[in-house]
């Protein structure tokens, strides 16, 4: 669930924080630079591991920041494909479930990728596993899960004329109108940088009630 990757990158210190012991000035900023960002095809970084070089401070003529040439390792948050997590479950609709962990909210959980037999009750917004006994998936529930596929997504900001470009191409298909409305389209419906896509169809999956 957690790896520890290396970085490299030129950290600025400011004046006002140079009676901080170096280490700890370093700490800061790269915590402030990179702590719950997500970094395309690395994952969402958490918090610095350690610190393994650090270079000489140069100060910039006008500025009077110090530049450190930094080599650091962060904590980052990328699961692997077939890995077993647990969470919540945040809602439920006719597509699928939305699942939650601590630290991270965009999961979801297609209902093809649910047990045989599950279907949708809208009059109570939760699905349900026809079994002997119905066995209810219900909000803020803790849900064991696999995961399936991981997803990112460039959010670069994109201009009118790609975007006018994308519609023309695109032209009536529908479906390649919101894709393309998730990737930058509209500021009201973007899709995230990273997400998961999660299954529940084998044994021990499911709420973590229903295998105590």
């Amino acid at each position: 669930m957690f790896i520890l990757s290396k970085f490299s990158d030129l950290i600025r210190i400011e004046p006002s924080k140079f009676s901080k012991r170096t280490e700890d000035a370093l700490e800061d900023e790269i915590n402030a630079k990179f702590a719950n960002k997500v970094l395309q095809d690395v994952g969402l970084c958490l918090c610095l591991y350690d610190i393994l070089e650090v270079g000489d401070g140069l100060i910039r003529h006008g500025d009077g920041s110090a530049y450190i040439k930094t080599v650091f390792r962060l904590i980052v948050f990328r699961p692997f494909v077939g890995e077993v997590l647990v969470g919540w479950i945040s809602s439920c609709s006719e597509e699928g479930i939305r699942v939650r962990m601590d630290f991270f909210d965009d999961i979801f959980l297609p209902k093809e990728y649910l047990f045989e037999g599950c279907v949708f009750v809208p009059s109570e917004q939760a699905w349900v596993w026809r079994t002997e006994h119905d066995l209810y998936l219900d909000t803020n529930e803790k849900i064991r899960f696999k995961v399936e596929q991981e997803i990112f997504t460039d959010q670069s900001p994109q201009g009118p004329k790609n975007i006018l470009a994308a519609e023309n191409n695109n032209g009536g298909d529908e479906n390649a109108q919101q894709q393309m409305l998730l990737q930058g389209g509209s500021a009201q419906n973007v899709a995230p940088p990273y997400s998961l896509v999660v299954s529940c169809q084998t044994y021990g999956m499911g709420l973590v009630t229903w295998w105590d």
